[in-house]
């Protein structure tokens, strides 16, 4: 590989992470560092739809092949790893052993039915904790590794907590933890955050573990749409023109930058296909029955004094949009 390879990829981390020019020297080492394998990258899945694994593969500049070819060393990964059987087992235990990865942890813990997720016919809770205690850093991916998510919806047979409460619950301390929520998680996220792990250490983060570069504002704060809220503008159906506030959007509560950054190689995001954010990074997200996606009716009334009550459930603050 040769450094301008690395400058380009380091150029477009750098705008999406807010660092500025001066950061893409280092950006490129930590890349460089990623590829070569100095720190590696362990990604053990659980319980989930393997969502964030497929989104992680529609990255863009890189594409997922020079990803995961040229630009991170995945120790292992049991969708996308070549090796299976006990082949795979070994290679997983083998790095555990040996220590000094960023783990990578996808899905929730099924701790009221370990068997519902096994990996090598044991349940994956104590290879995640063993894994945990060998790592450099940790990173919870999606939202149900990050909060539970759908797995750990009220009423769910599996008793499933995230993998970042199961860890820190297990007494876990060390080392430092990062959740990077979203259903699916966006790419840039991930690639951004390890590489920025790497290059700087642990990137800034809010009280609740997330990098700030990601998720420092609402969607609301940032939707195109904005204008229309302050006017009084809403849409009364999906795909209408105006506001999506009274059909139960979750973009007041919701902390993400969708908005910019925009998914499927940077081509679209929920609000601008003509639907409203269903809060998908949200702490809340799906947990309890009564969790509209798409309120209705009545429905539409309990939402919107939920969505009032602000962000992350905290009372709005006064000229910012909300009050």
């Amino acid at each position: 590989m040769n450094r301008r390879d690395f400058l380009k990829l380091a150029s477009l981390l750098s705008a999406s992470m807010s660092l500025g020019s001066i950061a893409l020297p280092q950006l490129a080492e930590a890349l460089e560092e990623l590829s070569l394998g100095t720190t590696p990258v362990l990604w053990l899945q659980l319980q989930a739809c393997s969502g964030c694994s497929v989104s992680l593969l529609n990255t863009d500049e890189p594409g997922p092949a020079e990803l995961l070819t040229r630009y991170i060393n995945l120790l292992y990964h049991s969708t996308l790893s070549t090796a299976t059987g006990e082949l795979a087992m070994e290679i997983c235990r083998t790095s555990i052993r040996k220590g000094g990865f960023i783990l990578v942890a996808e899905g929730a813990v099924p701790v009221g039915m370990p068997e519902a997720c096994v990996m090598g016919h044991a349940p994956m809770g104590p290879l995640l904790l063993e894994a945990a205690r060998q790592a450099k850093a940790i990173v919870t991916v999606g939202t149900c590794a990050s909060w539970g998510g759908i797995p750990a919806a009220e009423g769910n047979p599996t008793g499933a907590v995230s993998a970042f409460d199961y860890i820190r619950d297990q007494g876990v301390k060390e080392p430092p933890m990062i959740r990077l929520p979203g259903c699916p998680v966006h790419p840039d996220w991930v690639v951004g955050t390890l590489a920025h792990v790497v290059g700087f250490g642990l990137p800034k983060l809010d009280k609740l573990g997330r990098p700030t570069m990601f998720f420092d504002r609402t969607i609301h704060d940032q939707c195109p749409r904005f204008a229309d809220f302050e006017r009084e503008k809403f849409a009364k159906t999906f795909g209408d023109p105006g506001c999506f506030f009274e059909l139960g959007c979750a973009g007041p509560r919701a902390y993400a930058d969708c908005t910019q950054r925009l998914w499927n190689s940077r081509t679209n995001f929920c609000i601008k296909a003509g639907a409203p954010c269903i809060g998908c990074v949200m702490p809340d997200f799906a947990r309890s029955k009564n969790f509209p996606m798409f309120p209705k009716g009545m429905d539409i009334m309990a939402r919107r004094q939920e969505l009032l009550q602000g962000a992350e459930g905290q009372p709005p603050k006064a000229g910012d949009g909300r009050s």
